[in-house]
């Protein structure tokens, strides 16, 4: 995975492509969402100790990444 150079709220901090975060969806535009995917999903601790310093609780991990750690 490649680490982006800045982080957006909605790009994954690991991989840099959109996270589908419904809440920051629902925060950006103010239309109401449903739950967000992550609701369901199981994090590692692996996984999370991957996510850089600087984008801790500002942008989510996305599916894909999330994914490929349950994978390996």
């Amino acid at each position: 995975m490649s680490t982006p150079a800045t982080f957006e709220p909605n790009a994954c901090p690991l991989c840099g492509q959109p996270n589908q975060c419904a809440m920051e969806v629902e925060r950006t535009t103010g239309i109401p969402q449903g739950p967000c995917w992550c609701n369901q999903a199981t994090f590692s601790q692996t996984l999370l100790d991957k996510v850089p310093d600087e984008a801790r609780g500002k942008a989510c991990v996305c599916a894909a990444c999330t994914k490929k750690a349950d994978e390996s």
